[in-house]
This record gives structure tokens, sequence and C-alpha cells, in this order.
């Protein structure tokens, strides 16, 4: 018992230690002389601040204007390229999709350093209106896949949502503080406030036992990819968090027609946050969920992708209507805590 609780005396010291030193988050930028404004340039979308974040776009096949935009928003560590099949798929369907990386990752600004819950966001809002003024009077959708999803959430649920018609969250990001256990939240806090510039790579038995799809090909290929992170840094995995709590607790304030998207077997985020999350959303107009049971966490990039292109895209062009798939709500699909987890 002595023992016990000199352990905890330590740990509680150690993490207000840490708690001295702030996680970095990048620093504004200083938009440029003569700086004109947000716009689209050739392959990349410029920012309110002049930042240049890079843009992958896929147009209809027929050469006929799109039918809908989706603007596509990356998870942690990957890239715009990470929408490339889902891209290529809407493309026949007659619509166009944007994807740009989020600043911090990829081939934006700052890369590797946490870029903020408000600035990501702001970065949401300015990439809709450029969507929008670029084909104007297009149904705009925004698809968010895990970290893109909770950035989504954020932005949807502030007093200032982007301008568009709806949101799609392929399994969204939701493990936030309160669904992690004590020894991972002090842990994390410890590290990133002591040595929060440290990358850390994942554990060899964390990368085989939380596959994040079943699609080998494609988890090589983004392994592989120069744009994407294999090792973050500690303070950009406390920022991950920081934001993820915040879509747990915002998910039922978003303000647009809303489809949540979840793979029963996501090992990345599992059955207890997403629960956890849902329950807290409750119900409301215009909330949609969809279950896939032989899902992973990446689902636009898993062997049963294409389940999710067609779900989503129905969904677009009618959100009232059946799914074609036939998946139901996710809640009830996870069951109660101790049969699911």
């Amino acid at each position: 018992m002595i023992r016990s609780a000199l352990r905890t005396a330590a740990l509680a010291a150690a993490t207000a230690l840490a708690a001295c030193a702030t996680p970095l988050v990048q620093s504004p930028m200083t938009p440029p002389p003569g700086f004109a404004g947000p716009a689209v340039e050739g392959d990349a979308l410029i920012m309110d601040d002049g930042a240049r974040l890079p843009l992958a776009r896929w147009a209809p096949t027929s050469g006929q204007p799109p039918t809908a935009v989706i603007l596509a928003l990356h998870g942690v560590n990957d890239s715009r390229a990470s929408f490339r099949l889902a891209g290529a798929w809407w493309a026949e369907q007659g619509v166009e999709t944007w994807a740009y990386d989020e600043r911090g990752f990829g081939e934006a600004p700052g890369k590797g350093v946490w870029p903020g819950e408000a600035r990501m966001t702001q970065d949401l809002r300015v990439a809709v209106r450029l969507a929008r003024a670029a084909h104007p009077g297009v149904p705009l959708f925004v698809a968010g896949e895990s970290m893109g999803g909770a950035v989504a959430i954020s932005a949807f649920a502030s007093d200032d949502p982007p301008d568009a018609d709806g949101v799609i969250l392929m399994g969204p990001a939701v493990w936030g503080w309160s669904s992690q256990d004590p020894l991972n939240r002090y842990s994390l806090r410890l590290a990133a406030g002591l040595m929060g510039d440290k990358t850390i790579e994942p554990p060899s038995w964390i990368v085989r036992e939380r596959l994040a799809s079943d699609n080998m090909v494609e988890l090589y290929r983004t392994g592989r990819d120069p744009a994407s992170i294999i090792a973050p840094r500690f303070d950009a995995l406390y920022g991950l968090v920081d934001l993820m709590e915040s879509a747990t607790v915002k998910l039922g304030q978003v303000r647009a027609p809303t489809l949540l998207m979840y793979g029963g077997r996501d090992n990345v985020v599992q059955k207890r946050p997403m629960r956890l999350a849902l329950e807290r959303a409750g119900d409301r107009p215009g909330f949609r969920t969809a279950y896939y049971p032989n899902g992973w966490h990446i689902l636009n990039r898993d062997l049963q992708a294409e389940v999710i292109y067609r779900d989503a895209l129905a969904w677009v062009r009618d959100s009232a209507a059946p799914l074609p798939s036939g998946a139901g709500p996710v809640l009830p699909a996870l069951g109660d805590e101790k049969a699911a987890d």
C-alpha cells in the first residue's frame, strides 16, 4: 500500500513537471507582401495566411461538369494520396473529389509539427469556400477519414461551420482522453511535456496486432510513401488526442447532415471509444450511422472499399434513401460494453 502511494505520488510529480512544458504547435504564418487572399493555384490551395497546401483532384471521367464535389480530409501521418482510390471511383460516377495535404502532413508546411485544432478547422473552412467558388451551385460534401473526420467534426460543430451540404465521417478519430486508460493518459502527457520533439516509431507488435486495413498492398504502399510520417513526435500525438477528445465531445453538435461510417474490425478506433462518442452524441435530425461488420479503420482503402464508395455516393445523392449495402446503424451493432470490447 505504501509502495503504491509512493508510485502514485511520483507519477503525479512527474506529470506536474511535464505540464510546465507546453507541447509545440505550429507558429502562425504571415502572408507575403501583396498577398491577394485564398486561391487555387495549380495543384495547391492557398490558405488565408499564405500557406500552400498541396491538392489532388479527380474530375469526372465523362468530361462533363460534376454532379457533386467531395472535399476529402486524410488521417494522421497520411497525405492526400489516401483518397486516390476513392477519388478515381467517384470520378467515374460523375463526382469530383478534392483532397489536400493537411498542415503538418504530406508536403504541407511544418511536416511533423502539430498544426493545432483551430488552424486545421480554419483550413477546412477556406478549402470549402475555394471549392464552392470553383463549382458554384454544385452540391458539396466533406469526407473525413480518421483524423480528418475529427477535424470535420470540430469545424462543423463550431459557431462558423464550413459552407457544405453535408459531412461523411469514415472511422472518425474519437479515441480522446476520456477513452484512454490512466497509464496512456499520464504517459503521453509526461512524454509530450518532457520530450515533445522526440519521435517514436510504433512497436512492431502494435503494427501487427492493430492493422488499419485488410488491404496489405495499400498498407505497404502507405508505409513506403515519402509523404507519410512513420515516427511521429510525442507532442503531435498529444495534439492528436486533444483533437480526438474534442471530436468525441462535439459529435452531437455537428451542424450539417452527417453520415458516420464505422467498421466492425476497426483496430485503431475500437468499439469502446466509438460507443462513448455515439452515446454522448445522441439522436439528432440528419445524423445517420452505418456499420460494416467486415470494415477496418481506413474504410476507403479496405478490400471492400467499393461498398463504402457506393454507400457514400448514394447518401450524397439522397441522404434519406436506403444505403446500397444495407448497412444498419452503428450503436445497436456494438452491443453492450462488456460484450463488445
